[in-house]
């Protein structure tokens, strides 16, 4: 049995979360396509007969606006120190731009094996993807490049089988079914949180966070409350939409994969609240399950 912790290191939107739920073949991190939809580091847990690799999910690494966006770098940061093996994800379709480098600048610090993925492989021709792939290696001595694509699950199986020549330990760190290191109150903030990504625009989805505020299990049933938390009362009537459209949208779209989650009836009660700028305050950051990285 050969083990280790291995991170998902990249600017936003490149698909590190979508990654980690192909290569766990079950849902452990939110996706959408938007930037910055990653909040927390999420731990996937995978196994097989000879090895268990834990995936751990990152913020991609931006410049930062509010104390909010400090805060992810500083997870994405430790990350890079904390783990055994770094994956580095670049978007196949993008440009190497400063981000890139500036990634790359603080995985030349790290000394330890970083793999090259260039991702969405399925969008372009081949060709171009090995011009890309070139174009990589001569920026970093990366110990293996993998090109594959996350969203269709092609060449997945070919990294875990590359990760398992550098796993360096023989210690089964979790019990083979878990998959997720995350509570399921954070997963269910989480979906709900996914489903305000999927039907807000621009900056809204940035300005929100969700937080379960109780989770009561009936003989049949589970009935969950979770509070939107928004940045101005401007937001609030955009969430809520007109005549409560949107966040009864919201609400069947989230409790439908809730109930799949549970494997139960749900019944979902969302309520929105203004905090204004709860982004810019450490009181609401440690409130909300931000506080690990605080100064």
């Amino acid at each position: 049995m050969k083990s280790g912790f291995i991170s998902l290191i990249g600017r936003p939107n490149v698909g590190k979360s979508t990654l980690l739920n192909s290569i766990i073949g079950k849902k452990v991190a939110i996706t959408s396509n938007k930037p910055q939809t990653t909040r927390n580091i999420i731990q996937g847990i995978y196994n097989d007969s000879d090895s268990q690799m834990v995936f751990v999910d990152t913020p991609g690494i931006h410049k930062p606006k509010y104390k909010l966006g400090d805060y992810l770098n500083k997870q994405a940061y430790y990350s890079i120190n904390d783990v055994d093996i770094l994956l580095f994800l670049v978007d196949v379709t993008e440009e190497v731009g400063k981000g890139d480098l500036f990634v790359l600048d603080k995985l030349k610090e790290a000394s330890k094996p970083v793999i090259l993925v260039i991702n969405k492989v399925d969008k372009i021709p081949k060709e171009r993807a090995l011009i890309k792939i070139e174009e990589y290696s001569k920026l970093y001595p990366f110990k293996e490049i993998v090109p594959l694509s996350a969203l269709k699950n092609d060449n997945v199986k070919e990294l875990i089988k590359v990760l398992k020549n550098y796993l360096p330990d023989s210690i089964k760190y979790f019990d083979e079914t878990q998959y997720t290191n995350k509570q399921i109150e954070f997963q269910i903030a989480e979906i709900v949180r996914e489903k305000l990504f999927n039907l807000t625009d621009e900056e809204v989805p940035h300005s929100i966070t969700c937080v379960t505020e109780q989770i009561k299990k009936e003989k049949n049933s589970y009935v969950i409350n979770v509070a939107i938390i928004v940045d101005r009362d401007s937001l609030k009537k955009i969430v809520i939409g007109k005549q409560g459209s949107k966040i009864k949208q919201v609400g069947i779209d989230a409790r439908k994969e809730l109930e799949t989650l549970l494997n139960s009836k749900v019944y979902l009660e969302l309520f929105v609240r203004t905090i204004k700028n709860w982004r810019d305050k450490e009181k609401y950051l440690q409130e909300f399950g931000f506080s690990d990285f605080m100064e």
